[in-house]
């Protein structure tokens, strides 16, 4: 009996298919277009990677994702367990991550992102951490742990800008709609050549440069290009060149604009007090030299050293206090003293590069308030370092020349023809007056 019941069935399926496949033939035998309107369902189910919503490398809309901040005292394991990740997956998670990212770095106020399973458990799928706003770290949780780093594709923007000193560059900047950022390039490309502490109402500036986005979201000044800075009446133009070994910034005459000196030990401050042979001392109350340039900014700011060379004091005394010595070849020495501590690792015998952070503006020693006294020898005497003629850097080679005429003239023609405001020239100049 059971064997009659098998043969029955075995003969119905076999009816089905091949009535299936009469009638699949009759179909397409009738209406021939029809393989050919259905073949494209393979795009229909994977469109076009560009029309999807991707973030991370992830189908967004795959997933419920939930944003957010990482608030303060906020770990890891508090963020993954509301979304239902179990502590010995956090544990494997973890470590997991440690030679790629350690999770103690998370930092307060950065942006992350949470996507999870769109079904019941609603589970983490993947937690993403932002470190800055260009790199990202992905904690996937799917089917086997795995950490890696991606990075944001960086959009640049070429822009031209000019602006007028009315107070100081920080605020120049800020009032024509700039980055405070760029203050920091110029005073780079200018550090030998311009001293920024005595910048006066009336010099204006020329810029091209590159700005970088994220998202369509402002994150930085990236590259000058090239720029002109007038000041005092005269022209310091600076255009970016790379000779084949390193990119630098020349002036017109193909002359780098790189000086064995820093015109300054800090990027920015005031100058409250110059070199002379006769000065009334705060602290003393009585007339004296002051062999030195003092330089007032926060307590804390980072002092660099001026040029290349190797420390031959580290220390502290009652009248310099904590003060470092820098001996950058047979004529020169230098000397930056009152700091609120040396920098780790400074010390007799190191040697220092120009622009290498030192120690810290303070006040200790005989100091009336937050500054550097920075001191400046020449063959064994201090003089004045700013009305020394210092050595310059090595310009343009030879054989680079012409394509650095033909690049430079091609810049310097871009710079002179932004617009600038030549009424508030004028006016900020008789203001000062």
């Amino acid at each position: 009996m059971a064997k009659h019941k098998l043969a029955y069935i075995l003969l119905g399926i076999t009816v089905a298919v091949f009535a299936g496949l009469l009638l699949f033939c009759e179909n397409n035998s009738q209406n021939p277009q029809t393989l050919a309107q259905s073949s494209p369902v393979a795009d229909t189910l994977t469109p076009d990677s560009n029309e999807l919503n991707m973030e991370y490398g992830m189908i967004a809309d795959s997933f419920s994702v939930y944003k957010g901040k990482i608030e303060r005292n906020q770990f890891l394991a508090d963020i993954l367990l509301k979304y239902n990740v179990s502590y010995p997956e956090i544990d494997q998670l973890v470590k997991t991550a440690k030679d790629i990212f350690d999770v103690r770095d998370i930092r307060h106020g950065r942006d992350y992102a949470v996507y999870c399973k769109k079904d019941s458990t609603g589970k983490a799928a993947c937690f993403v951490y932002e470190p800055n706003p260009t790199e990202y770290v992905v904690f996937d949780l799917r089917d086997s742990i795995s950490v890696f780093k991606g990075q944001k594709e960086i959009e640049v923007r070429t822009k031209e800008a000019s602006g007028v000193i009315t107070s100081s560059l920080f605020e120049t900047l800020v009032d024509n709609d700039l980055s405070p950022a760029l203050a920091l390039e110029l005073s780079d490309i200018y550090a030998w050549t311009i001293d920024f502490y005595r910048i006066q109402k009336g010099d204006y500036f020329k810029v091209v440069f590159d700005e970088h986005y994220v998202d369509d979201e402002f994150i930085g000044v990236g590259k000058i290009h090239a720029a002109n800075f007038n000041h005092m009446g005269n022209p310091f133009y600076a255009f970016s060149f790379n000779d084949g070994d390193f990119e630098d910034y020349y002036d017109e005459n193909g002359e780098s604009l790189r000086k064995a000196f820093l015109k300054s030990p800090l990027k920015f401050g005031r100058l409250t007090s110059g070199y002379t042979k006769r000065r009334f001392h705060p602290v003393q109350k009585r007339w004296k030299a002051h062999l030195g340039t003092d330089y007032a900014a926060p307590r804390g700011t980072p002092i660099m050293s001026t040029g290349d060379g190797v420390v031959i004091a580290a220390q502290y005394s009652k009248y310099n206090g904590n003060y470092v010595k820098i001996r950058h070849n047979g004529t020169y020495t230098t000397q930056y003293l009152h700091m609120t501590k040396i920098k780790s690792g400074i010390k007799t015998g190191v040697r220092v590069k120009q622009k290498d952070i030192i120690g810290y503006v303070g006040s200790t020693g005989l100091a009336t308030g937050p500054h550097v006294c920075y001191r400046f020898w020449k063959n064994g005497s201090q003089v004045d370092h700013r009305r020394e003629k210092l050595p310059p850097s090595k310009p343009v080679k030879e054989e680079m020349r012409d394509e650095f005429e033909q690049e430079m003239h091609k810049q310097k023609q871009q710079i002179d023809s932004i617009p600038i405001d030549t009424d508030v020239i004028e006016g900020e100049k008789l203001a000062s007056i």
